[in-house]
């Protein structure tokens, strides 16, 4: 089962390229993982809390990941307390909850910062205009995605609210893994 990737606590500078598959985060185990792994998949990565009220979208994601998953799909979860103390416990607590309580298989990670001054580098450079410049903006809420082609350039972001079964996802997940 693989409800363990998590990332560094460290708000480093992002790295000089152009990819999220040039950082390193920290698995939920506490293992340092070069998001490098995920080349030639398309991702979707997600902030996510065990206690919003956008909570219940880990079915929907689990649901996603299973379905599109043998197609070269994966979901990076990392868990934030950025917004109302939602997501208050241990790596250790997040990832017993994510798996007793919704069944997660897909990859989270260690606890970051999504916000702030001690944002850290990877969502640092997903919100960045200098580097995204199609969809940068801060991150408004728990379960704010965004979706990462082979190459891991970012091709889309939804908002918190938008679910992750929806038809916009699902569009967009299909596109990006249908192209070369």
């Amino acid at each position: 089962m693989a409800v363990g990737l998590v990332a560094s606590p460290s708000p480093a500078s992002p790295p000089s390229g152009k990819s999220v598959l040039d950082f390193t985060m920290k698995s939920i185990d506490g293992t340092d993982v070069s998001l490098s792994r995920y080349g030639g998949k398309v991702v979707l990565m997600v902030n996510v809390a065990s206690q919003c009220g956008n909570t219940p979208q880990y079915e929907g994601l689990e649901a996603l990941y299973r379905r599109y998953k043998d197609r070269g799909f994966a979901i990076l979860g990392f868990p934030a307390n950025n917004f109302g103390e939602q997501e208050p416990g241990s790596d250790a607590e997040i990832k017993q909850f994510c798996s007793s309580k919704y069944d997660v298989t897909f990859d989270m990670f260690s606890k970051i910062s999504v916000k702030g001054e001690d944002q850290h580098a990877l969502y640092r450079f997903l919100t960045s205009k200098e580097t995204d410049p199609h969809f940068a903006g801060d991150i408004t809420w728990n379960f704010q995605k965004f979706l990462v082609n082979k190459e891991g350039k970012i091709v889309a972001r939804f908002d918190p609210k938008t679910q992750p079964l929806s038809d916009q996802v699902v569009q967009a997940v299909e596109k990006a893994l249908n192209e070369k």
